[in-house]
């Protein structure tokens, strides 16, 4: 009996020194949650943060609330996100600007840091920019477009949706590994340059497979390459730059989800869990896939050594452009 009771006593410590850790996790959440996205309602990145808003609300009982915190290249929200109380009730959506390209580009202007000041949950998606061109440029693949700028030092002019976003990066990044020499031309905004660029003004762009493919199919704009080293699932019969000879060239426009440093970690695995469940639904996946995005999740070390090396790769591209915001 004394045995007996021993063992009973021992289990029962050690069943309380358990109830902490399960306890919270099957208290959370308890009230709303605030995800927090990084642009104006309507865009590509609002919308992904809706669906996602809207399914996490179904799977975990409680209202999960959409805000909109814009700016700064994305470093508004994050800078939010960056600075709530890390118990789990705000999340944010990060991006390749937020947590790639911004580091570098801001320098000692970035509110936060990007590796020490969250807790990477999962990247949701990614997109592809198209590298495309005006069909009055004598070039059908990324070997002739090569060919005619070294033929044309400087004579081809690209456009951006601004310095420092993925679209001029990626123009910076083929410079260097393609060593020719485009000149950048920034505008306010990708719909601001793609009339230039379909009157011929401008030559090239890389733009999002969702603002060019109505134009491509149309025969306004001829595509010649995807940015990422998988092809697109809306485009895949278009290859890859990297298909094309340059294996190195890789421009992912990403979106993904973290939340404050020092969230607990029982916390950052529900959400990965949560979110990678509302993904793999098909109605979601058919709405998302409509945007050009392709969906897919990490766990939280994946996305955090994915998300170090964005910012290693994209200081060097930074760096060698001379990218700067004003």
């Amino acid at each position: 009996m004394n045995v007996l009771a021993s063992s009973l006593a021992g289990f029962a410590v050690f069943a309380a020194a358990l109830t902490p850790a399960y306890g919270q996790s099957s208290a959370f959440p308890s009230k709303p949650i605030r995800l927090i996205t990084l642009t104006s309602a309507g865009g590509s990145l609002d919308l992904l943060a809706r669906t996602l808003a809207q399914r996490l609300t179904e799977q975990m009982g409680q209202t999960v609330v959409v805000e909109n915190r814009t700016g700064a290249g994305g470093n508004i929200g994050a800078d939010v996100v960056a600075k709530a109380a890390p118990d789990g009730y705000t999340i944010g959506m990060c991006t390749a600007s937020t947590h790639g390209i911004n580091p570098s580009l801001y320098g000692a202007k970035m509110p936060f840091d990007a590796l020490k000041d969250f807790a990477p949950i999962t990247i949701a998606a990614q997109m592809s920019n198209v590298l495309v061109v005006n069909p009055s440029l004598p070039v059908k693949n990324v070997a002739e477009l090569v060919a005619y700028a070294r033929a044309n030092p400087g004579k081809l002019s690209f456009g951006s949706a601004g310095s420092g976003t993925t679209q001029h990066l990626s123009g910076e990044l083929f410079n260097m590994v393609a060593g020719v020499n485009m000149i950048h031309v920034p505008y306010r905004g990708a719909a601001a340059a793609v009339p230039d660029l379909v009157s011929g003004r401008l030559q090239l762009m890389f733009i999002s497979i969702a603002d060019g493919v109505t134009h491509v199919r149309a025969g306004k704009l001829r595509a010649i390459a995807v940015t990422t080293v998988k092809r697109a699932g809306t485009m895949p019969e278009l290859p890859t730059v990297a298909e094309q000879g340059y294996p190195s060239f890789n421009v992912s426009v990403w979106f993904g989800l973290v939340a404050p440093a020092n969230t607990p970690p029982d916390i950052v695995n529900r959400y990965n869990r949560e979110i990678a469940a509302a993904l793999a639904q098909p109605e979601v996946k058919q709405r998302l896939s409509k945007l050009g995005m392709d969906l897919g999740t990490m766990s939280p070390e994946q996305f955090a050594g994915f998300i170090r090396e964005e910012i290693e790769k994209w200081a060097k591209v930074v760096k060698a452009s001379g990218a700067r915001v004003d």
